[in-house]
């Protein structure tokens, strides 16, 4: 028996009508995805919001709430109570505007990973927020033992960079939260992001009912295949249908682990030194955006 299989529960959920109840509702996610046997619980994009930007300013910043608020210290103590871990994300509070924000309790409740969304999504409602400034990883306590982990937040799949920094910190597992309609382009951009780094990617969307979602969140496991087997192997090992659900999806990191210990992607042939164009060239914001700050 293999004790080293991660269960990923992917909280596929339409959001309430308040911060309220989305903590209510979310609560009671948790707890179905521990009896279904979940090491990990994941929400979509800005769960404390639903994904709320509003265009008023002052409105938005009343939406967002703080990293030791209510709402999220009531998902820390349910980590704890459950021994299960929990990726909460929220619109947080911070000057000059809100972040895109996920906070990742471990299975004791204790803070293990904040990451604010970098690539926010300046051509649109995302321009009124701030971004995050660096990629994260940590060793996370789950059900099977340690676990390094980061995340990154729906559009930062769709730059190399995010991946490949967590990857080169030692990323084993991506928590992707998201919101935005998953089809073939955007799968195949997580499904490259775990090939090319040799690691799981987890992402969980909003479904069929939010607008502009389609759920359809996924697991792809790193693995494209194994040694001294033919063929190769589908990393797929969960895309979900568009219904609200609660989903999970199962990792190997014993066959995960060996992978990465013997194979050529990730960091074994790289040739950062001739980079250069990308290291080291300096780089202009490519467009001015709106000044929401005041």
């Amino acid at each position: 028996m293999n004790d080293e299989i991660l269960k990923v529960a992917l909280l596929q959920l339409l959001p309430a009508a308040s911060l309220k109840g989305n903590l209510e509702k979310g609560f009671d996610a948790c707890v179905r995805a521990k009896k279904l046997g979940a090491d990990i619980a994941l929400f979509p994009e800005m769960w404390s919001s639903g994904y709320c930007i509003p265009e008023d300013i002052c409105e938005l910043k009343n939406l967002a709430i703080a990293e030791d608020s209510d709402f999220v210290c009531e998902f820390q103590m349910l980590a704890k109570k459950l021994e299960m871990a929990i990726g909460v994300t929220f619109l947080e509070k911070c000057e000059p505007l809100p972040k895109n924000t996920i906070m990742l309790f471990d299975r004791h409740g204790k803070l293990a990973l904040k990451y604010s969304k970098v690539h926010t999504c300046d051509f649109s409602d995302e321009a009124r927020l701030s971004a995050g400034e660096d990629f994260y990883v940590a060793d996370v306590e789950t059900g099977i033992g340690n676990v390094k982990i980061g995340s990154m937040i729906c559009f930062d799949r769709e730059f190399p960079e995010s991946a490949r920094i967590l990857m080169l910190k030692g990323a084993e597992l991506v928590l992707a939260p998201n919101a935005c309609p998953m089809e073939i382009n955007r799968l195949a951009a997580l499904r490259t992001r775990a090939y090319e780094n040799m690691l799981a990617v987890a992402t969980c969307n909003y479904p069929v009912g939010q607008p502009d979602c389609n759920g359809h969140s996924s697991i792809f496991d790193g693995v494209a295949w194994i040694r001294n087997e033919a063929g190769v192997r589908d990393m797929c090992v969960l895309e979900t249908p568009g219904e609200e659900g609660i989903y999970i999806g199962e990792i190997d990191m014993k066959m995960l682990r060996e992978y990465r210990a013997s194979e050529v992607m990730g960091n074994a042939y790289r040739h950062p030194k001739k980079y250069k164009a990308i290291t080291e060239c300096g780089i202009e914001e490519p467009f001015v955006r709106a000044d929401y700050r005041n």
